[in-house]
C-alpha cells in the first residue's frame, strides 16, 4: 500500500530524479522487503489506509496523532545513522529536518560515521539536540559497541565501570552473558541514576541492538477454503480481522467475501462495544453460522469457539 503516492512524490523524485514512477514504486517495494520502517516513513500514514472511516473525522488531528505514532516507532526501533534518509532522521528526537538533511550532507562529504560523538561535528548540532538524539541513532560498525545500543551515551561510563569492577572489557562484557550475571545493580544506583534505567541497560547489553518489536505469528488460512462455495455451516475458520463497527467486527477468512460477527455473536457474555472482544488486524478463530449464496453475505460467530493464542 502507498507505493504509488510515493512514487509520484517529491521524496521519490529527489532520490530518483531519472526513474518513471513505476519504476520508484517497484523500487519502494523492493526496498521494504529490507528495512520497512526506514521506507514507509515516507509516505503519509494518511495514504497507507488506517481505517474505514478514516476521511469521515478531523484530518488535522488524525495527521497530528498519526505522526506522533510515527516518531514513537522509529524512535522505540531506532535508526542506522550511516543509511538512514534525510526523511527518516525527522522523526528522531530532536532532530528537525534541517539538522537531519545537514547529518546526511556531513556524511557525503566526510563518509560513514564512527562513533556517535562525531554528531557533534554536524554543523548546528548543539549539545541539547546531541543528548535528544543520541540514544536513538545506531553505528553497527562502530569501535565503541555501545554506539550501536540503545544506551545513551551519558550512560556509557556506567556500563565501563561495571566492566572494570569485573575486570574485563564493555566487549566482554556485551558477550558474556555468565559475566553480566555477576553485577550487583543496586551497586550503582546514584541520585541521579535508578533502577529502570540501570535494567535499560541491562536489557540492552542481553541483547544489544534487539528489535523491540514482537516477532511475527505465522498465519495461515484454511488452505482447503477458496471461495464462498467451499464454506459450509459448523465450519471453523482462522481469520484476521479487518474492519470493527458498533454493530460487529467483520472478519478476512481467506476468500473475496468477509465475515461478518455481529456484537451478539463476538462473546458469551453481553457487550456494548467490539473493541472489548476483538480489535484490527487480530487473529481470531470463527464459527460459520450461515451463508448466503444469492446476495453473498456470511454470518460469524466466536461464541464457544476456542481461541487460539
Amino acid at each position: 500500500q502507498g507505493a504509488s503516492i510515493y512514487s509520484a512524490s517529491k521524496i521519490a523524485r529527489d532520490e530518483f530524479p531519472d526513474y518513471d514512477v513505476t519504476v520508484r514504486g517497484s523500487v519502494s517495494i523492493g526496498r521494504r522487503l529490507m528495512d520497512p520502517l526506514a521506507e514507509l516513513v515516507k509516505i503519509d500514514a494518511k495514504s497507507i489506509g488506517v481505517g474505514q472511516y478514516q476521511h469521515d473525522v478531523d484530518q488535522g488531528k488524525l495527521k497530528k496523532s498519526l505522526d506522533q505514532t510515527v516518531e514513537n516507532c522509529v524512535n522505540l526501533v531506532g535508526v542506522n545513522l550511516n543509511t538512514a534518509s534525510g526523511h527518516l532522521l525527522t522523526y528522531i528526537s530532536g532532530l528537525g529536518p534541517q539538522l537531519a538533511q545537514n547529518i546526511v550532507n556531513y556524511r557525503a562529504e566526510n563518509g560513514a560515521f564512527a562513533s556517535r560523538k562525531e554528531l557533534m561535528k554536524v554543523p548546528r548540532m548543539g549539545a541539547k539536540a546531541y543528548e535528544q538524539c543520541a540514544g536513538f541513532l545506531r553505528i553497527p560498525q562502530a569501535v565503541n559497541l555501545l554506539d550501536n545500543t540503545a544506551v545513551h551515551p551519558e550512560s556509557y561510563c556506567i556500563v565501563e565501570q561495571m566492566a572494570k569492577d569485573l575486570g574485563c572489557t564493555v566487549a566482554e562484557l556485551i558477550t558474556n552473558k555468565e559475566l553480566r550475571l555477576k553485577i550487583d545493580k543496586q551497586k550503582y544506583i546514584t541520585p541521579t541514576v535508578g533502577l529502570p534505567t540501570l535494567n535499560d541497560i541491562m536489557q540492552e547489553l542481553d541483547k544489544p541492538g534487539r528489535d523491540p518489536r514482537d516477532t511475527i505469528k505465522v498465519f495461515e488460512f484454511d488452505p482447503n477454503v477458496h471461495d464462498i462455495g467451499d464454506l459450509k455451516e459448523g465450519m471453523i475458520l482462522p481469520g484476521i480481522v479487518g474492519n470493527i463497527t458498533n454493530f460487529g467486527a467483520f472478519v478476512d477468512i481467506g476468500i473475496k467475501e468477509n465475515g461478518l460477527v455481529h456484537l451478539s455473536q463476538l462473546a458469551d457474555r453481553y457487550i456494548s462495544d467490539p473493541t472489548e472482544v476483538v480489535s484490527i488486524h487480530q487473529h481470531v478463530q470463527v464459527k460459520i453460522l450461515s451463508i448466503d449464496m444469492e446476495r453473498k453475505r456470511i454470518q460469524l460467530s466466536m461464541v464457544g469457539v476456542e481461541q487460539k493464542i
